[in-house]
This record gives structure tokens, C-alpha cells and sequence, in this order.
């Protein structure tokens, strides 16, 4: 039978000889990825397995290539597996270790401590961050949900719903010191994650927790409820007035030099701290020096964008358990906080979504990155979205990524530093009106800081330099901080979209 194998071979080696290589298979697609160095090894894109037929993604290529902002990466991203399915690089088995490494258990916590009891398991940003963070965790998640861990993302979604159930809200932190504030209310995004994977009916399971959220931030006696006019609105509002206990000496210090009533001084502190953004020169009357703090002062523009979400998700899950009524009651609230986004927000001379200051009776003059909320929710008007797409070239852009405000102060929510949190909602933003090739240029920037640095150092930071990438991230309160959940799950995901330089 011997006698056979060639003929064999023969036959085999003319089948394969017509069936067509990459090159034929993708035409034009095919000569501008290996031409524009989609990726920087030419033979990635040859390896790579296409999603769907050949001929339907060249057909979807050839229809939208001359679109105005076509991404030819992004549309590689979302056409074909890169080889070994995008999960053989160290940096990629770096953070799937992490996910491990960061995840705790307080179903048991010692009484006297400060640490609060959660029934599952979490994961924690790390390094002096050993707790579960509010808004941390949304961006955790997205990394959870990229590396296929939905379980853990599931026992994260219950832990803060046992929070609220516990407290009436969730907290800045799972700590005793931390129950005088929340941050910024991630909760019903975190919903829509899950229902990703578990579909619509987490929002109709966990309706109860989502009112009671909701009514946290709109109790008029919590301090969180804003008036500008007739539009009801929020801020950030800590109900205490004393030294955090975390930063004590810290604060204590700040009050003896700012020649400020040290209560009022205190409170506005904490009420910093519950934004996430402790501390920027967003709050300070001076623009530079954390003693003129005046946070609720300011009506914040992404706090009342995640409440808009809060509202428009709480009408969907009225919706799905049949409660006509007050589907749209909250239908309504939502769409007159969305006009007063739209009204008080919006800066035409900055070109730009800014707080709003209530005191003076404006918009505030700082730019921030928070002004991408609107975008990344998708409530901005069409038209505002090239503006926006030009300040954030002018102001933002810069050569590891875009930066948190154009202020240096010493604060690490200014100048240099970039946070992946912003990054992502940032790109979101842009993509969502379209603006994809400033989108892609922001991610790269970003993609290529983080792994050098890891390359580096061993390690994923909290916050990074992106005015000079060769220096690391600094400023504030405490070294910064290596682990770090919302950098990993932010470059998880950008790394899918957008591939590995």
C-alpha cells in the first residue's frame, strides 16, 4: 500500500494548493493592514482566524474603508482572533494572575476592626487599597467580563447590592470610616455588565437596591440635592465634618495653615474624597491650593450623568416588572435632568462640558476630564462631539494618553498624570460619536505607556505620567500604588480592541 502515499500527497497537496491564502482571500483590506503596520509583526495578521466568512468582513470593508473616521484597526479588532486567541503574551497572563492575586474574602471579619463584612468574594485595587472600592470596581469588572471571570463579576454585583441593602447606599469603601459618603454611583453600570452574560433580568432582580440608591442621592436632608433654578440636580456631600480618619495628621495640618472654620474645611475635604478625584485643582477656589476647597460649591457634570443612567436604568427595570407608573415617572425625571445637562453643563466658549458653579451662577471655568461623561453615556447632542473631539486635541491629548485636567498643583488628579479610568471613558466617549481615529491614537498612546512601563518595573500602576512617559505617575497624599485593578481591566480590554504594539 506503500505505492499509494504519493498519489495520496499529490492529491492532497493540489486541494490545498487552491485554496487561497490571505492576500486573495482580503484584497485591498489585506495590502493596507501589512502596508499601514496594523500590527508590527507582518505575519500576525496572516495567522489570524476571521470571526465570520472571508467574504462578508471584505464586503463590510469595502462599504464603510472611505467612511470619515474609519478604523482599520479597530475593524481588524472586531473581524479576527489574533493567533493563539490573544492570550499568550506576558502581560496578558500577568493580569489573569492578578485577578487572583487581588481577590479577597471578608465573609468573616474581625468585630473590632474596621473592615465590613461582605458575603463574596472581590477584588481589590491593591497595594494600600486592600478593601472593596465603589467606582474601582466598575472598571475591575470590565476586566472580569474580558477574561471571561463573570462569576466573580456576579459575586461582586451582590456584595455591593448587600451593601445597600446593609446601609441604605454604597460606601466610598468596605471600612467603618468610610460610611459617611458614597463615590461616584457606578452601580447601575455595573448592572449593565451583567446583563451582558446573565441578560436582562438583573435589572429587574436587583430593582429594590437600585431605588434605594437612588433615593440616597436624592434625599434632600443627605445634602447631595442641588437646585440650580427649576432643575434638580446633585453634588457631593459627606456627612461629616471632622479629619478623615484615614489622612487625620494630613488634614489636621491643612486646616492650621488655611486659616479656614475648620469644620467647613473638613467637610469640603470629605465631600472631595466621595468624587474619587481626591484631590484636583477641580475643586479649589484658586485653581492651585487645596485650602480654598470649596467641592459643594460645584455641581458636578459626571456625577449627574451617572445619575441620569441611574434614572433611565431604574425606568427599564420598572419597566420589566411591569410597573407602567413608575417606568415613566422616572422616564420623566430623566429627561429633565438630561435637558438641564444639556443647558447648565455645556460651555460654548471652553467647548467643553464643565461643572457648574453655584455660587457664581456658571458654568466653572476649569476643564476636566469629567466633561467626557456626556459622551460616554451617549447624552451629548450630535453636533458637540467634533468640539469636543478639538479641545481634547488642544487641551487633553498628549504622548502617553490624554491628561486629567491642564493644571500642574501637586494633586494627582491634575497634571501630569493620567488614570485609566478617564482613558477609558474618554475612548468610549469618542467612539460612541464616531470620532474613532482620535479614539485609537488615545488608546495606543495609552497601550504603549503601560507596557513599558511594565516591562520596566514588573508591574501595572495606579496612575501614570503621560506629559512625559519616561517619569512615573505621582503627586498626592501617598506613593503610587502598583496592582492596580481598574489599570488592569481598562488595558485588558483596549488591548482587545486595539491589539499589542
Amino acid at each position: 500500500m506503500r505505492w499509494l502515499l504519493p498519489i495520496l500527497w499529490l492529491i492532497a497537496g493540489s486541494a490545498f494548493a487552491l485554496r487561497p491564502g490571505p492576500a486573495e482571500l482580503y484584497g485591498d483590506l489585506f495590502q493596507q493592514v501589512q502596508m499601514r503596520q496594523v500590527f508590527p509583526d507582518g505575519k500576525d495578521f496572516v495567522d489570524c482566524t476571521p470571526r465570520r466568512s472571508p467574504g462578508e468582513i471584505r464586503k463590510d470593508y469595502e462599504q464603510h474603508k472611505d467612511d470619515r473616521g474609519f478604523d482599520l484597526a479597530a475593524f481588524v479588532k472586531e473581524n479576527f482572533i489574533l493567533p493563539g486567541g490573544g492570550e499568550t503574551t506576558p502581560i496578558r497572563a500577568h493580569i489573569d494572575a492578578l485577578w487572583t492575586l487581588l481577590e479577597r474574602n471578608a465573609s468573616h471579619v474581625p468585630e473590632d476592626g474596621s473592615l465590613l463584612p461582605l458575603p463574596r468574594p472581590y477584588v481589590v485595587p491593591g497595594g494600600r487599597f486592600q478593601e472593596l472600592y465603589y467606582w474601582d470596581s466598575y472598571f475591575v469588572m470590565l476586566g472580569l467580563a474580558e477574561s471571561g471571570r463573570t462569576a466573580t463579576l456576579d459575586d461582586m454585583v451582590h456584595d455591593f447590592a448587600a451593601l445597600i441593602d446593609r446601609y441604605g447606599f454604597i460606601p466610598n469603601a468596605s471600612r467603618t470610616y468610610y460610611l459617611t459618603r458614597s463615590q461616584p454611583p457606578f452601580f447601575s453600570l455595573m448592572l449593565d455588565l451583567l446583563a451582558r452574560t446573565r441578560g436582562p433580568d438583573v435589572y429587574r432582580q436587583y430593582r429594590p437596591e437600585l431605588q434605594k440608591e437612588y433615593d440616597f442621592w436624592m434625599n434632600e436632608a443627605g445634602g447631595h440635592v442641588a437646585h440650580v433654578g427649576d432643575a434638580v440636580l446633585n453634588r457631593y456631600y459627606d456627612r461629616d465634618f471632622t479629619p478623615r480618619e484615614e489622612e487625620y495628621r494630613t488634614d489636621v495640618l491643612l486646616a492650621e495653615r488655611s486659616h479656614r472654620d475648620h469644620k467647613t474645611l473638613f467637610h469640603e475635604i470629605r465631600s472631595a474624597a466621595e468624587s474619587g478625584w481626591d484631590f484636583s485643582s477641580r475643586w479649589f477656589a484658586d485653581g492651585k491650593d487645596r485650602a480654598t476647597i470649596r467641592t459643594t460649591e460645584l455641581v458636578p457634570v459626571d456625577l449627574n450623568c451617572l445619575l441620569l443612567h441611574l434614572e433611565q436604568t431604574l425606568a427599564n427595570a420598572d419597566g420589566l416588572a411591569g410597573d407602567k407608573a413608575g417606568a415613566q415617572r422616572m422616564e420623566g425625571l430623566a429627561s429633565r435632568r438630561k435637558e438641564a445637562i444639556d443647558r447648565l453643563f455645556w460651555s460654548p466658549s471652553a467647548g467643553w462640558y464643565v461643572d457648574y458653579d453655584s455660587t457664581a451662577g456658571r458654568p466653572a471655568s476649569e476643564r476636566t476630564l469629567a466633561g467626557m461623561m456626556p459622551f460616554f453615556l451617549d447624552i451629548a447632542p450630535k453636533d458637540r462631539a467634533e468640539i469636543a473631539a478639538r479641545t481634547l486635541k488642544e487641551q487633553f491629548l498628549q504622548p502617553g494618553g490624554v491628561v486629567t485636567t491642564d493644571r500642574r498643583t501637586g494633586e494627582q488628579w491634575d497634571a501630569p498624570n493620567g488614570w485609566a479610568p478617564l482613558e477609558w471613558i474618554t475612548i468610549q466617549g469618542l467612539r460612541n460619536y464616531g470620532q474613532d481615529a482620535l479614539a485609537a491614537t488615545i488608546a495606543r498612546r495609552w497601550i504603549v505607556l503601560n507596557l513599558r512601563v511594565y516591562r520596566e518595573t514588573g508591574k501595572l500602576m495606579e496612575k501614570y505620567d503621560v506629559m512625559n512617559p519616561t517619569r512615573p505617575g505621582g503627586g498626592g497624599e501617598y506613593p503610587t500604588q502598583d496592582g492596580f485593578g481598574w489599570t488592569n481591566g481598562v488595558l485588558l480590554n483596549l488591548m482587545d480592541m486595539y491589539g499589542t504594539p
